[in-house]
């Protein structure tokens, strides 16, 4: 019994009681779960060094632990997250009456400038589609064809949508019927929005799927529930297996393929909503955001329209 008792208690045991309830309250997906025990695993074995636990480490050890990592060269935005991670373990342990008091509370993170997100303009990702379109249309093999139509379908997907990469691989095939306006997208937490599809990539979906259907093997093999299928462990296309397409096409389309990422295809999406006159509040609903605050990265975009708006609208505004 005092095995099991200690075992509850230990800095091991309490990290799974910690992801447990972060699974299960707060809908924590696997990566967000591997990430808190990276960094909680990392603490514990400082803690033990130093002849400490959880349950009995005072702030001037985590005090300690932040000046390791800095030595260590972790750069602001890594030790932020281990600081993030450990002050949500002792409020959990707090909660919990594990700890009585909360050693994290007090700690300052270390100061960091907020980086706004790489933004392609609306001409490059033009260029991008057009280029995409292109490829669909060259005489190749069907494979090579169907492979093109593919990438072409997920570029106006992404740009019409700005979903999570992870949420736009794993579409299921139900995402592409001839008439839907919208999409239901399972994103982080397992929530649930709808986000609507413009003409040209339900058009690209139709050509994805007519393609697909022409190289159908004869055998009558169980149909893919997903849209980008692939014979991989997961059943869909790979988030990696997309990225280094879309470098390539990048790069196929004359643009640097190191400043292309489907995340910052997202962040095209936004910025360009946002610079057209999107409130705010809705761009937040259409990427999912739980929280208005991650949302607000973009505020860049609207501040630099209002200005541009004052300096062309005002009467008082100095005309060159």
């Amino acid at each position: 019994m005092r095995s099991k008792a200690r075992s509850k208690t230990s800095d091991a045991g309490l990290i799974s009681l910690f992801l447990d309830m972060l699974a299960a309250e707060q809908g924590a997906g696997k990566n967000t779960l591997d990430a808190y025990r990276r960094d909680l695993t990392d603490f514990s074995e400082f803690l033990s060094h130093a002849g400490k636990t959880f349950v009995d480490a005072d702030t001037k050890t985590l005090r300690d632990y932040l000046a390791d990592l800095d030595a260590r060269g972790f750069k602001s935005s890594s030790v932020a997250r281990r600081l993030s991670s450990m002050r949500h373990l002792f409020r959990f342990l707090l909660n919990e009456r594990i700890r009585g008091d909360d050693p994290a509370a007090i700690l300052s993170g270390p100061k960091r400038g907020r980086g706004l997100p790489k933004v392609l303009s609306i001409a490059d990702v033009d260029r991008m589609l057009t280029r995409a379109k292109e490829l669909t249309q060259t005489d190749t093999t069907p494979a090579q064809r169907l492979r093109a139509l593919r990438l072409h379908c997920l570029l106006e997907v992404l740009y019409a949508t700005g979903l999570r990469v992870s949420e736009l691989v794993s579409l299921p095939l139900s995402a592409a019927r001839r008439d839907a306006r919208m999409i239901v997208v399972r994103g982080k937490g397992n929530k649930e929005r709808l986000v609507p599809l413009n003409e040209a990539s339900r058009q690209a979906m139709a050509d994805y799927l007519a393609a697909m259907q022409v190289m159908k093997p004869e055998k009558k093999a169980a149909p893919s529930k997903w849209l980008f299928p692939s014979f991989g462990e997961s059943g869909h296309l790979t988030r990696q297996h997309f990225a280094r397409d879309l470098k390539e096409l990048a790069a196929a389309s004359g643009l640097a393929s190191r400043l292309v990422s489907p995340h910052v295809l997202r962040h095209a999406f936004a910025s360009h909503l946002l610079h057209n006159g999107a409130d705010l509040r809705i761009v937040q609903t259409l990427l999912g955001h739980t929280d208005i605050s991650t949302t607000q990265i973009y505020t860049h975009v609207v501040e630099e329209r209002l200005k541009s708006l004052v300096r062309d609208l005002h009467p008082l505004a100095e005309k060159s």
